[in-house]
């Protein structure tokens, strides 16, 4: 089996994700094809050099609807004999878009792959693509739906999660990403979006808030209490499926909780003789890569049994790995993974995350690997783990090792 090999990573900066962001008036089709053309004119991807483009959204309606993985190959630089193939596991989309091309160079069907993943927030509102195991009575009864802030909230409630702690961990998400950006740890990465006229409309993740402390997060109003206590009442849902709770304990906001933020991100993967052939040194190696599926009530803890699956087959165990990305979505998701693993908390995120950065759904599996690629380059480290939880119980990880 031939090895997977990672190049190059790029990311938007996230804006704002609703109508007052600087990002707003952008397509997902316009920011999907800059990330492509970033890649393409950073790396020299001119003709029929890859075998495919592999793009994840969580929203495939509207505008990132009809194979919006094809509309942005036409609308980039790239040659017009790429295909493009449009996938959706959720919050894990563009990780799993980046597997997919990994499992393709790894079986012989194609030497390289531009993979990641957009999501426009402010413009295609999440969940409006509709969902059955929200929608549909059939499954969404017997399987004991709830919203993910519900779920966020079940896991803190089951595992001893206090407001406390999920509060002091979104402020250090604060200053750790405050930092990141003060000392240009995610320059080598990011691509500014321009206009048409090549002015400047977004360099910076737009939804910082390095000034979070802890009194300022202790005034915020729980943010799913309401939702679960009256209609339709689903801490009640959460525990038909979890009796031996005595209740929900609401600690997430909107200070500890991932901001709604649009964004895009790819990642250039190929054959150890496809970077040979392009004159193009390969940053990591994908040594191992695995998914999962979970009790989709409590729904957020993938990254756990996702984990120690990657891990085996890998051949490795947690303190072997020396930098971990665990998809910030709430608070809880993270703080559980610390418990359940013990890693040093000073190796998990390091540069913060989706607490103050923000979360657009398809596009953060991608961006994930970027940052943890140029971290391990930073801090001169070996192996990397990146893993996220996914909406109705899943789990995705990848061991990437720099060579």
């Amino acid at each position: 089996m031939s090895e997977a090999y990672i190049y190059d990573a790029i990311r938007t900066p996230r804006g704002r994700g609703r109508p007052d962001g600087a990002l707003h008036e952008v397509t997902a089709l316009r920011l999907s094809a800059l990330v492509l053309d970033g890649l393409r004119e950073r790396n020299g991807l001119d003709g029929p050099v890859l075998e495919d483009v592999i793009w994840g959204n969580a929203t495939q309606i509207g505008e990132q609807g009809g194979c919006l993985a094809r509309s942005a190959v036409l609308a980039s630089g790239l040659d017009e004999t790429i295909p493009g193939l449009s996938i959706d596991r959720f919050c894990a989309s563009g990780l799993e878009a980046v597997m997919l091309g990994a499992a393709q160079v790894q079986g012989g069907l194609g030497q390289a792959y531009l993979a990641g993943g957009v999501e426009m927030m402010s413009r295609v509102p999440m969940g409006s693509d509709g969902a059955a195991i929200a929608i549909d009575p059939s499954l969404a009864i017997p399987r004991h739906f709830v919203p993910q802030g519900i779920a966020a909230d079940l896991i803190a409630t089951k595992h001893g999660i206090t407001r406390e702690a999920a509060d002091a961990y979104a402020a250090e998400s604060q200053a750790r990403a405050a930092r990141a950006w003060e000392e240009g740890r995610f320059e080598r990465s990011i691509l500014p979006v321009t206009d048409i006229n090549g002015l400047p409309i977004l360099a910076r993740d737009e939804a910082l808030r390095p000034d979070t402390d802890l009194e300022a997060l202790a005034g915020l109003t729980p943010a799913f209490r309401e939702m679960g206590a009256q209609m339709p009442g689903f801490d009640a849902v959460a525990l038909m499926r979890y009796p031996e709770l005595e209740r929900i304990d609401h600690i997430h906001h909107a200070g500890n909780s991932s901001a709604i933020v649009d964004g895009a991100a790819g990642v250039l993967l190929g054959s150890k003789g496809f970077g040979e052939a392009m004159g193009l040194a390969p940053r990591a190696r994908i040594r191992a890569m695995a998914r999962v599926g979970s009790e989709p009530t409590i729904m957020l803890t993938g990254p756990l049994p996702v984990t120690e699956r990657v891990l085996e087959q890998a051949g490795m165990e947690i303190g072997d790995v020396d930098l971990f990305e665990v998809n910030e979505v709430f608070s809880s998701v993270v703080l559980r993974f610390l418990q359940a693993f013990d890693p040093d908390p000073g190796k998990v995120n390091v540069n913060g995350g989706a607490i103050a950065m923000g979360h657009p759904l398809g596009a953060t599996g991608a961006m994930l690997i970027g940052t943890l690629l140029d971290e391990l380059e930073r801090a001169d480290r070996s192996t990397g783990l990146v893993t996220l939880c996914v909406a109705s119980g899943m789990g995705v990880a990848m061991i990437l090792e720099r060579v």
